[in-house]
């Protein structure tokens, strides 16, 4: 029996060695090894986004055309003013799927050498696009709205009118539910803002529809005015779209998501204060750059693990979060006045001070 228990006891020790030995290389592995979630899973979920968003650029596009070319058809033999410009503004609407398509085509590719990020910023551009198409659409509304109110026209087959302008409505509403869920659960804020475009292309349809009736009960001069309304509709709109997309390409945020950064880098065992926390998008995923100041007295294993446990708790508690790079530093009196500057001056951020206001 005190063999067994000698042998027992001796196997014990070689698991306990043999357990010792693996965690210790696989903290070897790890120290050496990118603080990088970016694992084949994250990978496919954003190709998965992606192949998801063209397929809703698809069908919308198709709807929307039908929709306008429909409404096309109808101006042509009416002659109303409003119509044309809400069936220019379906055309804008249905072609800025084209832009947005390419862009989330192009963001799926690989990060290379030059574009150490990717492609994910494609979507802006294809954000500034749809600008200068919605910019195009109202200055082209306006000015036949215009040109009618100065040479008037009589307008005809009213009833024509009012079945367009319901269809537009339909049409937009339709694709604007669609873009707008499917944006917000991948992500995707151009898809999103181009959903709430299209939502606005609906109410200017039943504006359409308004104008109609008003020239039914004998007064002319509202096909114009209406077509003038949708002009301001339409300005509105491209304002909406083009406060976005600066957003986008001066790298702002919504404060709640530093807010929200903040909170869960404090909340992780280990870290004595947050740092400088930065966040940006790219395409329909954000990236985050974050400083935590930890214990000195840390050795080196234990603060790059206290890196590792706030970057996973980053990605998994930061919606929309896909990657984030985590720096940590020494906190308290053994931060010496040589090693501050060098903090201090680092690209983009402060040792241990909030980002300021925007």
């Amino acid at each position: 029996m005190g063999s067994d228990i000698e042998h027992g006891h001796g196997h014990g020790h070689g698991h306990a060695h043999r357990g010792r030995l693996r965690r210790l290389l696989a903290d070897a592995r790890h120290l050496v090894t990118p603080h990088n979630h970016d694992s084949a899973d994250k990978t496919d979920a954003a190709f998965e986004s992606s192949r998801l968003g063209l397929r809703v650029l698809g069908l919308s596009f198709a709807i929307l055309m039908f929709t306008a070319l429909a409404q096309a058809v109808v101006v042509a033999f009416s002659g109303s003013v409003a119509l044309l410009g809400d069936t220019l503004h379906n055309f804008a609407d249905a072609l800025t799927a084209v832009p947005l398509a390419i862009a989330f085509s192009v963001g799926r590719r690989a990060a290379t050498r030059r574009f150490t990020y990717g492609y994910g910023r494609a979507e802006d551009l294809a954000g500034i696009v749809i600008v200068l198409l919605i910019a195009a659409s109202a200055l082209f509304a306006g000015y036949e709205s215009v040109r009618r109110l100065l040479d008037p026209q009589e307008v005809g087959a009213l009833g024509w009118v009012a079945g367009a302008a319901l269809i537009g409505f339909v049409g937009n509403e339709w694709v604007a539910r669609y873009r707008i869920r499917v944006g917000r659960r991948i992500g995707s804020a151009a898809l999103v803002a181009d959903g709430l475009h299209a939502r606005a292309d609906g109410f200017t349809s039943l504006a359409v529809l308004f104008g109609a009736g008003g020239v039914a009960l004998g007064f002319p001069i509202a096909d114009p005015v209406i077509g003038l309304l949708i002009t301001a509709a339409i300005l509105f709109v491209l304002r909406d779209a083009g406060r976005e997309i600066y957003h986008r390409l001066m790298d702002a945020v919504d404060p709640a998501l530093v807010t929200l950064a903040e909170e869960i880098i404090t909340a992780t065992p280990g870290v004595a204060r947050a740092g400088s926390i930065r966040l940006r998008w790219l395409g329909h995923a954000l990236r985050a750059e974050v400083d935590v100041l930890v214990d000195p007295a840390m050795s080196v294993v234990e603060a790059h693990q206290v890196a590792v446990d706030v970057e996973h708790r980053l990605i998994h508690g930061l919606p929309r979060l896909g990657a984030a790079t985590v720096h940590t530093d020494p906190d308290g009196p053994e931060l010496t006045h040589a090693h501050r500057p060098l903090i201090a001056h680092r690209p983009g951020g402060r040792s241990a001070t909030r980002p300021g206001p925007a």
